[in-house]
């Protein structure tokens, strides 16, 4: 690659931060076609000269794969958060080479035999654990990927890999069109009686990037959307039940008709990834899927699921029983979350949106900030301008340890853009830590990360003020990011999250989900945006109050997503008796209170399974959870009130489970924190369903 071609395409540099200001999507086909005609070259190369050791087998291979993760990563980063119709083209012309040039990789034989041989050599016993797992991960992964295989066999599960690919992608285009496409303009102020300011003024904003320049937040008009800050406020909050229900069968209705209809993408889905399991020799994709999890088979997970599901059923049947009768009325789909709020409200005093102004992005920050200084030890700093970025919103961090010295930085997009970020909240590794020997001069590769929020962006000349669940979700996703980025691991294949089981992965996140309700760290972040005043303490007792409200309902929620997916994936029979929404609503009888409406396709939305890493996997949340809850547990056994304590388990968790990433396995990482295996109690605890 000569370097007029770099200087020309940005996507082309291989290394060091993204040039998020110079890439276009013009830049991604010319950059991958280049890209993989010099990779196919390498890996010929290898191929014909690979020796099974360390530096002549594993440290070209990860080189090989950096080179196509960092281009290609920041391709998929982009079609995230800055999704357009010409990156969308570029994505979809170039993606079917890359999956071919992973099947070739994947199934290389001669470097899996290198394998083998590595594994049983002299060598192995001086290795690191970390580099052990890798060459087991690895050996794993190239039978996962068919290496096994020959002929028609290996042909057809390439084509399965390329389809599956295309697939993904546009359920997930379809997903973001479809709530793109809808939009409700409202005119009459009774139709939006009750909406608190925050969500008027959102919808006035969006009313005038829809071309409503005299849009005002007190006379209208508001446009309300599909995207999470317009539409769950309008659900908690709008008497007007009609449009609610108009509201409700359409969020569920995404993607599941017209041009935008999911419904054969699943199962077309479904279908090849069962023809997919069965050709590498395992009865079903859930099989598959659980040979790379922590979690041992499948009656593992579902008893695991229906140990919590007796522990939260009756508790939600009770839950929405009570609701019922505050309600004074039946309730249906669209009025659950209206009266959730309005009980809340009576039951503990306050509301969602009375927090709001002690929640502002800025003070939030601080806040966590402040909380990992506390407990780990380490401290974050603005580091703005020293990073191109995709979006003006975007921040940019470093973090430095007790003596001041650089170990990380990470990327912050926090607010919701529904034209061209997809929703939800997500961390990925831009840069992952690696020790780097450059002409016999040896350093530390620092990590970087991406944390992806949709919170409220800021309206006027108010910032972006939080919801508590937005304040939880960053939390959640910072977490993801400390694993990233605290890791102590010197491999790439073994550092930050690389090489963690899939079902131990959310641990670190869900662990900080905790401390949003810890004294010190919520006195330290809730400060008015205006005043400066501090959370008055009768709203930091509702909020313990109010933590495990409706705390079955929300158990049996997700219980039901995992269980569904695990079905569709273990037992369901594609083209059977039984469609993919006729399994979910069998599974909904014992894990949902009120049943699915019959025009109900969530499942055609449902990209964590679809289109994201969960397929047969969505049980993680809860996996994790178990494990997230015992960890807390430990610092609540220490005493959350007694600094000294905290700073020592805080520790003893940095150095295992956020430093030693995917190097050993998690059971064993858990014990190393822990000194004995994870126990469901605390869990059922935390969450008000202890016995």
């Amino acid at each position: 690659m000569t370097d007029a071609t770099i200087a020309k395409n940005p996507l082309l540099i291989g290394k060091g931060l993204p040039p998020f200001d110079k890439i276009e999507p013009a830049h991604v086909v010319p950059a991958m076609t280049e890209l993989l005609n010099e990779l196919e070259a390498d890996l010929s190369k290898l191929e014909a000269n690979v020796t099974p050791t360390w530096s002549g087998l594993a440290e070209p291979l990860t080189e090989m794969e950096e080179k196509l993760g960092w281009s290609w990563g920041i391709v998929g980063h982009l079609m995230g958060v800055k999704n357009s119709p010409e990156l969308r083209e570029a994505y979809e012309t170039i993606q079917p080479e890359i999956v071919k040039f992973y099947n070739k990789l994947s199934q290389s034989k001669p470097l899996y035999e290198a394998f083998k041989e590595l594994r049983n050599s002299k060598e192995w016993k001086q290795f690191e654990p970390a580099q052990q797992r890798i060459v087991e991960a690895s050996l794993r992964d190239f039978e996962l990927s068919g290496v096994g295989l020959e002929g028609e066999a290996k042909e057809r599960f390439n084509q399965i890999q390329l389809e599956l690919a295309e697939l993904s992608t546009k359920f997930s285009n379809n997903v973001l069109d479809a709530t793109k496409a809808f939009k409700l303009k409202l005119t009459d102020k009774k139709d939006v009686e009750g909406l608190p300011e925050s969500a008027l003024s959102l919808m006035a904003q969006t009313a005038k990037e829809e071309g409503e320049t005299e849009a005002t937040t007190e006379a209208g008009p508001w446009v309300v959307t599909l995207d999470y800050p317009s539409f769950m406020p309008f659900m908690k909050y709008a008497t007007n039940r009609e449009l609610r229900e108009k509201l409700y069968k359409a969020f569920i209705s995404r993607a599941s008709e017209g041009e935008l209809d999911n419904k054969p993408h699943i199962d077309r889905i479904l279908k090849l990834r069962q023809e997919k399991a069965k050709l590498l020799g395992f009865d079903s994709f859930a099989e598959l899927s659980l040979a790379r999890k922590m979690a041992p088979n499948v009656e593992a997970v579902e008893q695991l699921s229906e140990e919590l599901r007796i522990a939260s059923y009756e508790a939600a049947q009770q839950e929405f029983e009570e609701l019922k009768a505050f309600a004074g009325q039946d309730l249906k789909h669209w009025d659950t979350s209206y009266w959730s709020e309005k009980q809340r409200e009576a039951k503990f005093d306050f509301s969602e949106e009375e927090l709001r102004p002690y929640f502002s992005l800025e003070r939030v920050l601080d806040g966590l900030f402040g909380l990992v200084d506390r407990v780990f030890g380490v401290k974050v700093k603005a580091a703005d301008g020293q990073a191109p970025v995709w979006h003006p919103d975007v921040r940019y961090f470093q973090i430095e340890d007790e003596t001041g010295e650089t170990i990380a930085y990470f990327y912050l997009d926090p607010y919701s853009r529904p034209a061209e970020k997809r929703g939800g909240a997500w961390m990925d590794d831009c840069i992952g830590r690696a020790k780097m020997t450059i002409e016999d001069k040896t350093s530390t590769r620092l990590p970087v990360a991406y944390l992806i929020c949709n919170q409220t962006p800021p309206v006027g000349d108010k910032p972006s003020l939080m919801t508590f669940r937005e304040v939880e979700t960053l939390f959640h996703e910072f977490g993801h990011g400390l694993q990233h980025m605290l890791t102590k691991v010197d491999y790439l294949g073994a550092s930050g999250i690389n090489n963690v089981e899939w079902d131990a992965v959310e641990l670190p996140s869900q662990f900080m989900e905790n401390w949003c309700y810890d004294r010190p760290t919520l006195f330290g972040m809730a400060k008015h945006y205006q005043t400066g005043e501090t959370l008055p303490e009768e709203y930091y007792q509702k909020l313990l109050a109010a933590k495990n409200y409706m705390s079955g309902s929300a158990m049996l929620r997700q219980l039901h997503f995992g269980l569904v997916d695990i079905e569709l994936h273990h037992r369901y029979q594609p083209g059977g008796e039984e469609t993919p929404n006729q399994v979910r609503d069998r599974i909904a009888e014992t894990t949902s209170i009120l049943q699915p409406l019959p025009e109900d396709n969530f499942l055609c939305s449902f990209g964590h399974i679809f289109a994201g890493g969960y397929a047969a996997g969505y049980y993680s949340y809860k996996w994790a959870e178990v494990l997230s809850a015992d960890a807390f547990a430990a610092f609540e056994e220490a005493g959350l009130d007694d600094e000294t304590a905290i700073s020592k388990v805080g520790k003893l968790y940095r150095d295992t489970v956020l430093a030693l990433g995917g190097s050993l396995h998690p059971m064993e990482v858990f014990k190393q924190f822990r000194g004995r295996e994870p126990q469901t109690e605390p869990l059922l605890r935390h969450s008000g369903l202890a016995a």
